[in-house]
């Protein structure tokens, strides 16, 4: 092995799963998350010799997963494919050692710009002019997108009585 692979394999092993987790984040499917992270570092290698700085190789890689999966989302690939109906499981409360699946299950179901902006601000613990470098955005677009993310998963989030939809009583 060349000194190139040497070196990509080594950063491979060193962040492929971080960047497999924030796919997961992303697309909420463990089999896509994994097609998404290989994708990313695929995209990586193809261009290792060209990219100069090293020092900022996870920015890269994750602005590369998170257009690929805003890619996937145009092309309606995930909409073809996608399977099953209408959501019947409730949030649990707080306390619940389940919590962090409802919460997982929930960021699915956000559109998938806001769940890029969520995931990159409250998961990756970027800034908010990081995640607008990433997406090629505004920081007011990430803001208001934010904005909205967590508007969209207090909704899915908060229990509403059987029958009524949001906004009736």
């Amino acid at each position: 092995m060349g000194d190139r692979d040497t070196a990509f394999a080594a950063y491979f092993a060193a962040r492929s799963e971080a960047m497999r987790g924030t796919a997961y984040l992303l697309c909420g499917d463990w089999h896509r998350a994994e097609d998404l992270a290989q994708t990313a570092f695929t995209k990586l290698y193809l261009v290792w010799n060209r990219v100069s700085r090293h020092e900022v190789l996870d920015a890269y890689v994750r602005q590369i997963l998170v257009r690929t999966f805003l890619d996937e989302r145009r092309r309606g690939w995930w909409r073809r494919e996608r399977v099953g109906g209408e959501q019947t499981d409730r949030p649990t409360p707080p306390e619940s050692p389940e919590t962090r699946l409802v919460l997982l299950q929930a960021l699915v179901a956000v559109p998938p710009r806001q769940r890029a902006v969520l995931v990159l601000r409250y998961w990756e613990d970027q800034s908010v002019e990081e995640v607008a470098a990433l997406l090629g955005c505004s920081a007011g677009t990430v803001k208001s997108q934010s904005a909205r993310g967590l508007d969209t998963l207090r909704g899915l989030l908060s229990p509403t009585p059987s029958g009524a939809r949001k906004g009736q009583p």
